[in-house]
């Protein structure tokens, strides 16, 4: 009887075409798209302002989609995780830079939210070395209420029902505040315990 070590197992290698990148490609693809239905809705045709709303509903389930399917049959690539958030990040900022410069949503509102999503990319980035910061509920919660209410503002909606966005815009916003300062720290507890050790 030997005793010569069991084999390893060779990493399993993902392929960069697969289902979950496809669709943040398809995100990322989108973003324009959605941007010259917005822009045409202003010059032009309102209607036009239904295929915007769809398009960046369809984009944002997208979201949710890819992730659930690179975590269900481990699909995870390099390019996925910086893709993703990037794909995210230009799809909420171009809606909410849109609805801004169109005076629908006022400009601090958009600035608030921004630095937050771009702030908490670079928390992730400089934190990276010492680990991983996981998405919390919060965080999904987060995402869920920002695209319900940016969808609102682009679906043209009577006078009467605007204030269902004002308030889940307000949702939004408190939670991505929230959110944002629990990820700093998050970072900060990270970035300590990394160092200690």
């Amino acid at each position: 009887m030997t005793n010569e070590p069991a084999p390893v197992p060779a990493p399993r290698v993902v392929s960069l075409y697969n289902a979950a990148n496809a669709l943040t490609v398809i995100r990322i693809v989108l973003v324009p798209v959605f941007l010259a239905f917005v822009v045409v809705s202003e010059m032009t045709d309102p209607d036009w302002r239904i295929a915007a709303c769809l398009a960046f509903c369809v984009a944002s389930a997208t979201d949710f989609v890819d992730g659930w399917i690179a975590r269900r049959w481990q699909l995870v690539t390099s390019f996925g995780k910086v893709a993703d958030p990037i794909a995210d990040k230009a799809l909420t900022g171009t809606a909410l830079v849109l609805l801004s410069a169109y005076g629908q949503l006022p400009w601090w509102v958009t600035i608030t939210i921004l630095v937050r999503e771009w702030g908490v990319t670079a928390l992730r980035f400089w934190v990276i070395r010492y680990g991983i910061i996981p998405a919390s509920r919060g965080g999904k919660l987060k995402t869920g209420l920002q695209t319900a209410a940016i969808a609102w503002y682009l679906w043209p909606v009577p006078e009467s029902a605007e204030i269902v966005g004002v308030c889940l815009m307000g949702a939004a916003l408190v939670v991505t505040v929230v959110t944002g300062v629990d990820y700093v720290i998050q970072a900060l507890r990270l970035r300590r315990a990394a160092r200690k050790s």
